[in-house]
């Protein structure tokens, strides 16, 4: 059996209340706010100080560099939303760079397989046409027939979601950190 210091108590219980938190907002109202988001991204750093000093700053910034700049990549393409790049940006600050770009790999998986199933559930149980109308988009809609068409909504955007980031982010977290309890400090 292994023993946590409180320095790694601390990063498991704020690491695993935040993604709870996130993935259980995510998943209700299709977004992470900023209020979230913001304090542990400051406690991070603080966290990162108080425990690692100089060592455990530089790490912060690697992961943060990591976490954040891949998403932000994904969110200037249209790939992603903004609370999904601050909920990296917030946990990669946390976590660093050896674990951020784990949570990464091991998210972006989830994300794949999941879309996959629920694409081919879709397709199965609506037929391809209407699992096409429902989830691929031009990001331009036609309000009425005959009408001229208009740019998409963020309503209409958040509709067409398969799944929230979050939740893939947090089941990753939560592997990953189960996985590497034993040789967190």
């Amino acid at each position: 059996m292994f023993h946590l210091s409180p320095q790694s108590w601390l990063l498991v219980l704020a690491v695993g209340l935040f993604t709870v938190t996130a993935a259980v907002w995510d998943w209700r109202y299709w977004r992470i706010p900023n209020k979230l988001t913001l304090p542990v991204f400051a406690l991070g750093w603080i966290y990162q100080a108080a425990f690692h000093g100089w060592a455990g700053l530089a790490d912060a910034g690697l992961g943060f560099a990591c976490g954040f700049g891949v998403l932000f990549i994904l969110w200037l393409v249209g790939g992603g939303g903004g609370g999904d790049v601050k909920l990296m940006g917030a946990l990669s600050v946390w976590l660093g760079f050896t674990l951020t770009l784990n949570v990464l790999i091991a998210s972006t998986l989830m994300v794949i397989f999941g879309t996959a199933a629920v694409m081919t559930w879709s397709m199965v149980a609506n037929g391809f046409r209407k699992t096409q109308d429902r989830y691929l988009a031009t990001g331009k809609v036609r309000q009425k027939k005959n009408q001229p068409i208009v740019k998409e909504t963020l309503e209409q955007r958040q509709q067409r979601r398969v799944m929230g980031y979050a939740v893939p982010v947090a089941v990753a977290t939560w592997v990953i950190m189960l996985y590497q309890l034993p040789s967190l400090p």
